[in-house]
C-alpha cells in the first residue's frame, strides 16, 4: 500500500487533536480556557452570595452597611466576568498569568467587602483560602506562592484599618452567637465550593491527560507509517533495477523463433511481461505517493469518475465473481485524483474479497459534505478482539507476518483527511465504511502527493 511521506510531514491532524502552533488551540490553552470558564462561574456564585449576604445583614439582622460601596464592587464583579467571557470567545490564548490576574482581582474585591464591613474580624475572611486553594490547583507555584503573600498582606491589612459596623446587640454572648452563626455559614461555603470547583478542576486535567494520550498514541502511530514509506520507498528503487532487467529478457524472448512458433509459451511469456508491468507500475505508484516522483500522474477528475475508474481497475485486475457496485454520489465535485486515496481503498476491498470470495458489496453516497464509502462481504465478520482494537497495527487474524497493517494505513491515512472509519458486523459478513469530507478531497490538488 503507498502512503504519502509528504502528506505524512505536511498536513495537518485530525481536527479532533489539533496541535499547538498548527493554528489550533493547544491542549494547554484548552485546559486553561475551561479553568477560566470556572472561575466565571465561581465569581457569578460570589456575585450571588454577595447580594445575599448584603440583604440579610442589612435589612435581616439589622446591621447597617455602606451599601453603596459593596454594590460598586459587586458591580465591578459583573464587569470582570462580562469582560473574562468576552476573552474566552475570542481565539486569544489563556496563560497562567491570565488567571493568576484573575485571582487577584477576585482577592481585591473581597478584601474591599472586608475591609467596608469590619476587616478582620469578619466571619468571611475564611474565604482568602478558597482563593488560595484555586490558586494552587490552576497556576503555576510561583504563582500560588505570590497569591499566598498577597493574601496575607490583605489580612494583615484589615487587622489595621477598615470601616467598623455599628452592631445593634451590646451583649457579648449575643455578639459571640453572631459571629459563631457567620462562621459556620463561612465554612459550609467554602466546602462546598472546594467539593464542587476541585471536581469539576480534576476532571478538566483527567481530559487534558486523555487529549495528551491520544496525542503521543497518534504520533507514534504516524512514525510508523514514515518509517514504513521509507523503508517502501527504498524497496521500489531497489526494485527498478531487476524488474526492468526481466522485461528486457521478456522482450527478447518473444523474439526468438522458438518461442514465437510455440503458441503456448508465447502466451505465457506475454503474461509475464503484461505482471512484470503491473510490478513496474506499483513501484512507480510507490515513488509517487513518497514524493519522488511528484507531479507524475496527477489527473484531474471528478469523485464520481474517479470512483467508477477505480471500482473498474480493481475489478478487471482482481476479477471478483460477484461486484455489485452502487454510484448514488451527487451532485458531482471536481477533485485531483489521489494515489494514497486509490491504494487506501484498494485496501479494504481486497480484505473483503480475501474474506468473501464470491461477492463483494460496494456504495457511495454523498452525506453532507462527506463522501461516504462503504465496502461489505459475507465473509466470517471480524472477531470480537480484532474489533475493538481495529486500526491498531499487527491486529489481524490471518496469522502471518504484517497481518492488520492494511487496515492500520487505512485508518492513519483517512484521518489525515480529516475523515472516519467505522467497521462493524452485519447477520451476514462485515461492512467497512469510509468517511471522508469533501474539502479534503476538492483541495487535493493543492497537495504534494
Amino acid at each position: 500500500m503507498n502512503i504519502s511521506i509528504a502528506r505524512l510531514h505536511h498536513e495537518k491532524p485530525f481536527p479532533a487533536a489539533p496541535l499547538a502552533g498548527q493554528g489550533a488551540v493547544s491542549s494547554a490553552d484548552v485546559t486553561n480556557r475551561k479553568n477560566l470558564l470556572l472561575l466565571i462561574h465561581l465569581r457569578w456564585l460570589a456575585v450571588a452570595g454577595q447580594v445575599l449576604t448584603i440583604l440579610v445583614t442589612q435589612y435581616w439582622f439589622a446591621i447597617p452597611l455602606p451599601l453603596t460601596e459593596m454594590a460598586g464592587v459587586v458591580l465591578f464583579l459583573v464587569g470582570l466576568n462580562i469582560f473574562s467571557l468576552l476573552a474566552l470567545r475570542g481565539n486569544r490564548r489563556i496563560s497562567n498569568a491570565q488567571l493568576f490576574v484573575a485571582l487577584i482581582f477576585d482577592m481585591a474585591a473581597l478584601t474591599t467587602q472586608l475591609y467596608l464591613s469590619g476587616g478582620a474580624s469578619n466571619p468571611f475572611v475564611s474565604l482568602y483560602l478558597l482563593q488560595i486553594t484555586l490558586g494552587a490547583a490552576l497556576l503555576a507555584p510561583w504563582s500560588t506562592w505570590i497569591l499566598v503573600v498577597a493574601a496575607s498582606a490583605c489580612f494583615v491589612f484589615l487587622i489595621f484599618v477598615f470601616q467598623p459596623i455599628a452592631l445593634p446587640h451590646h451583649g457579648g454572648s449575643d455578639l459571640l452567637g453572631l459571629h459563631l452563626r457567620g462562621m459556620f455559614i463561612c465554612f459550609v461555603l467554602a466546602a462546598g465550593l472546594i467539593v464542587i470547583f476541585m471536581t469539576r478542576i480534576n476532571r478538566n486535567l483527567r481530559e487534558r491527560d486523555a487529549y495528551l494520550a491520544d496525542l503521543r498514541q497518534r504520533s507514534a502511530e504516524e512514525d510508523h507509517i514514515v518509517r514504513m514509506g521509507l523503508l517502501a520507498s527504498g524497496a521500489a528503487h531497489e526494485l527498478g533495477t531487476p524488474l526492468s532487467t526481466i522485461s528486457v529478457i521478456l522482450s527478447d524472448w518473444r523474439q526468438m523463433q522458438g518461442v514465437k512458433r510455440n503458441r503456448e509459451l508465447s502466451e505465457d511469456v506475454a503474461e509475464m511481461q503484461a505482471q512484470i508491468e503491473r510490478c513496474k507500475n506499483i513501484v512507480t505508484g510507490i515513488l509517487m505517493s513518497s514524493g519522488q516522483a511528484r507531479g507524475e500522474g496527477t489527473i484531474r477528475t471528478t469523485i464520481r469518475q474517479f470512483l467508477d475508474d477505480l471500482v473498474q481497475e480493481w475489478r478487471v485486475s482482481r476479477q471478483p465473481s460477484k461486484l455489485d457496485f452502487s454510484n448514488g454520489f451527487g451532485p458531482d465535485e471536481p477533485i485531483v485524483s489521489d494515489t494514497a486515496l486509490r491504494q487506501v481503498i484498494f485496501n479494504v476491498l481486497d480484505n473483503a474479497l480475501e474474506a468473501s470470495h464470491h461477492w463483494v458489496g460496494i456504495a457511495a453516497e454523498r452525506e453532507d459534505e462527506k463522501l461516504v464509502f462503504t465496502v461489505k462481504d459475507r465473509g466470517p465478520g471480524f472477531d470480537k478482539d480484532i474489533l475493538a482494537g481495529l486500526g491498531q497495527p499487527y491486529m489481524s487474524s490471518k496469522g502471518r507476518p504484517g497481518g492488520g497493517l492494511g487496515l492500520f494505513l487505512v485508518f492513519n491515512v483517512v484521518r489525515k483527511l480529516g475523515g472516519d472509519v467505522s467497521a462493524r458486523n452485519m447477520e451476514e459478513g462485515a461492512c467497512v465504511t469510509l468517511s471522508l469530507p469533501l474539502a479534503a478531497l476538492t483541495d487535493g490538488g493543492d497537495r504534494e502527493a
